[in-house]
């Protein structure tokens, strides 16, 4: 177990990618797509026998910092695992090129959820499995990573409530632990302790889909697309659900799991003190959910030509539920889609609101958690300073209160959250820039840099005007989407703490 350890972090994800793919083997057995079968079983063949060979190879590997390794290596996952989960796909699949494989594993891995193949029937239902599995495990990843990686290095939204400076050090809550752990037992710890929270909750899930009649597979990719937040669908969303509204209240409920840590890693990462109800994403989480649909649910009262249209109960339910599901969802970057949402824009006759659900993507869920975007801890830390800096123009004498860790929110927390946006800003122009070389459309580009960046892949077909269809975009634009989608899922400050002299001194 201890030399498994001591290997390199991107040989271990390696290595568990390639068990991974016994996952649509098993499914593709039992459901007699054989060619899928064989292909997917001879890859973990394949990839295991790599993965050993590397292994060994390195068994005697000792990196001078490991946090840096691992940092690397979390790097190294997002942008190279995509090339081995893509090739048993782009094998089973056969009618696709290797490029559009590559751009779906990376858009799973990611947890972002945007697929080149639209019509459902272009893949198996063991291949749609596969796409699922790896998003799953993105998401997986992203559980364990922010707590073992980012947390002691003060990223990933971290960086909000830390005393020292951005990919320096543990403090904190994890001052301890960073001081008397090493980063690999760390690793290793936080894994134990998450995996079976993260499968659990998985299986609950699924189970309750079951339970209100839905096809097992599908259940299994929707609980898999909930929890790792992706969005990834075998039936083209939730309008085609067997499970109907009951469905779609679970799955609302597991929306929490993307909106603050503390719903599933409370004593686990050392915060046993808070609790969720006073917990500043989740309140900063209910206090946008409450306005927003509220303001979309008006915005529908106000536009229905005629009044007699709201005289059923049905109706206005049907209308408030589908904008509080789409809200939260795309809140969470899952990006699912209530099937009343459609019928509240019938009755209105209004177009989608697609730039309320590009502002929910922007701002994303809780630190720690597999959502994407800003975060709710930034925005809370940009809110709280703005208000004080409000308090300050009535009253210049005040004396700011709530402790140290409140003065610190919106002192330096602030700071760096605000330094945090204008560099997701930069990255938004920047992505945008080289999508128009590639002969995208400014509006387009737009709506697929923000879900890229934010990991929403479903907002392109949601929340543009004309759905945009991922399949037909060029070549090269899909693979500026995938750099956009891992940079979104890393972060940017994450990336520039590789440049940080200091994590390279000895």
């Amino acid at each position: 177990m201890q030399w498994i350890i001591r290997l390199p972090f991107f040989v271990i994800l390696m290595g568990l990618g390639a068990i991974a793919m016994l996952v649509p083997a098993f499914h593709a057995a039992i459901v007699e797509d054989f060619t899928t079968m064989r292909v997917f079983f001879y890859g973990f063949i394949l990839f295991s026998v790599l993965t050993l060979l590397i292994g060994l190879t390195m068994s005697n590997y000792a990196p001078s910092n490991v946090a840096r390794s691992q940092l690397i290596g979390l790097l190294a996952a997002f942008s190279v695992l995509p090339l081995m989960f893509a090739l048993p796909f782009y094998e089973a699949v056969r009618n696709t090129t290797f490029l559009d494989a590559w751009f779906e594993m990376v858009s799973s891995f990611t947890t972002t959820g945007a697929s080149t193949y639209d019509r459902i029937s272009a893949l198996t239902p063991s291949q749609h499995l596969w796409r699922s599995t790896v998003g799953w495990l993105g998401g997986l990843l992203v559980w364990i990573t922010a707590v073992s990686i980012f947390a002691p290095m003060n990223l990933g939204g971290f960086e909000v409530r830390a005393t020292a400076a951005v990919g320096k050090g543990t403090t904190g809550t994890f001052s301890q632990i960073g001081a008397v752990v090493d980063p690999s037992e760390r690793l290793v710890r936080y894994t134990l302790a998450l995996t079976p929270v993260y499968m659990g909750l998985t299986l609950v899930l699924w189970v309750g889909l079951l339970m209100l009649g839905e096809r097992p597979y599908v259940a299994l990719a929707h609980a898999m697309a909930v929890l790792s937040t992706s969005g990834i669908t075998p039936i083209g969303g939730l309008n085609f659900a067997a499970s109907g509204f009951l469905g779609e209240l679970l799955i609302f409920v597991f929306f929490a799991f993307a909106l603050s840590r503390l719903t599933f890693s409370r004593g686990i990462t050392g915060e046993r003190n808070q609790v969720l109800w006073r917990d500043p994403e989740f309140i900063t989480a209910i206090v946008l959910i409450v306005l927003v649909t509220l303001l979309l649910f008006a915005r529908h009262y106000t536009g229905t030509p005629d009044s007699s249209g709201w005289t059923s109960l049905r109706n206005v339910f049907t209308s408030f539920w589908g904008a509080l599901f789409t809200v939260t969802s795309f809140l969470t970057t899952t990006g699912f889609e209530s099937r009343a949402w459609d019928g509240a824009t019938d009755w209105s006759r209004l177009s989608t609101p697609g730039l309320f659900l590009i502002g929910l993507a922007l701002i994303g869920g809780g630190v720690a958690t597999t959502a994407g975007g800003v975060k709710l801890l930034r925005i809370y830390a940009l809110f709280r300073h703005l208000e004080r800096e409000q308090e300050r123009l009535l009253s210049p004498s005040s004396v700011g209160g709530g402790g140290r860790e409140a003065r610190r929110i919106r002192k330096q927390g602030a700071y760096i959250s605000w330094v945090f946006f204008m560099l997701f800003a930069l990255s938004i122009a920047g992505v945008m820039v080289l999508l128009s070389l590639t002969g995208v459309t400014f509006e387009t580009g737009m709506v697929l840099t923000v879900a890229a960046l934010s990991t929403t892949g479903p907002l392109a077909t949601v929340a543009a005007e004309t759905p945009i269809l991922y399949a037909q975009l060029p070549d090269a634009a899909k693979m500026v989407l995938a750099g956009a989608m891992v940079l979104g899922r890393l972060e940017t400050l994450a990336i520039i703490a590789l440049f940080n002299p200091e994590i390279w001194q000895r």
